[in-house]
């Protein structure tokens, strides 16, 4: 008789294969899933710093007041401000000052939607707006109420540590002048919060 050649795995070789596999996820699938968080915290942190400096340079440019604020509707062609930072906000022209959009006159420059239901924000002084004057420099608190000046973006993770001194949440700061930027300092962001006497999730 004719003997075939047969080829295939043994046991031995399956077993094996499939420890290499398990190994590979167990130290894997846990990195992608910070990847993925980390990812989602920096989108929000930047969108946010992009619109103070949209806001910035089109109060210079435009010669008149740029507000930023929270909005229910921030897609609507009514969108206006009210509601909160996690429902989305816009970037609008406020020629008046009043810190209010007043009809399709007072341009929408930036609309952005929700923020990701896993995200958190915490809010200094629960403020909601940031007014640039004509010159391109901030407003400072108008009517008494205060202008955003630190928004602190964080996941289930809090704000502990994610390596090297680094927070896993992120520090959005805006200075009187306008000047915004993104803190990632362990001890920084601690103090911040500390400060606001909020927490975060």
């Amino acid at each position: 008789m004719e003997k075939r050649l047969q080829t295939g795995f043994t046991l031995y070789e399956l077993m094996i294969t499939l420890l290499i596999v398990g190994v590979i996820l167990t130290l894997g699938v846990p990195n992608l899933q910070d990847f993925a968080a980390n990812n989602r915290l920096t989108t929000a942190a930047n969108d946010l710093h992009a619109s103070f400096q949209l806001a910035r340079s089109e109060a210079a440019r435009a010669k008149t007041n740029v507000t930023i604020c929270p909005s229910t509707n921030p897609f609507a062609g009514t969108a206006n401000c009210g509601g909160n930072w996690n429902q989305g906000y816009i970037v609008f022209l406020d020629d008046d000052g009043d810190l209010t959009r007043n009809g399709a006159s007072e341009t929408v420059l930036r609309a952005h939607g929700p923020i990701d239901n896993a995200l958190t924000l915490a809010i200094r002084d629960d403020a909601t707006y940031f007014s640039y004057g004509s010159s391109g420099m901030g407003r400072g608190d108008i009517g008494g109420n205060p202008a955003l000046s630190q928004v602190i973006i964080c996941d289930e993770r809090g704000v502990a540590e994610a390596s090297q001194g680094f927070s896993a949440a992120r520090l959005f700061v805006s200075t009187p002048l306008g000047r915004a930027t993104i803190v990632r300092d362990l001890g920084t962001v601690q103090n911040a919060l500390s400060v606001m006497g909020k927490s975060c999730p």
